[in-house]
């Protein structure tokens, strides 16, 4: 005979909930972190490029920058270390 719970014994059971947490999850701070990490370093190398290119932000430095660090990630890595 197999076993099977009856309807009587689950009702004996207490239902608890743990408490809720009341801050964003783990995972959502390290996504958070890293966001704000990877905005640092595009900033950093912004004004890195700006720097090189004697600190004036012309139409033509904005659109420079915006070829080089809003195209494919692959280019930005590659531009990065050519520098």
């Amino acid at each position: 005979m197999a076993y099977a719970p009856s309807v009587q014994s689950l009702r004996d059971v207490p239902l608890t909930q743990a408490p809720a947490s009341k801050g964003p999850s783990f995972f959502a701070r390290l996504l958070a972190a890293m966001m704000v990490s990877r905005q640092r370093d595009a900033e950093r190398e912004i004004a890195r490029f700006l720097a090189g290119r004697g600190g004036k932000f012309t139409d033509d430095t904005e659109r420079e920058i915006e070829r080089r660090f809003l195209s494919s990630a692959s280019y930005w890595w590659a531009a990065s270390t050519i520098d």
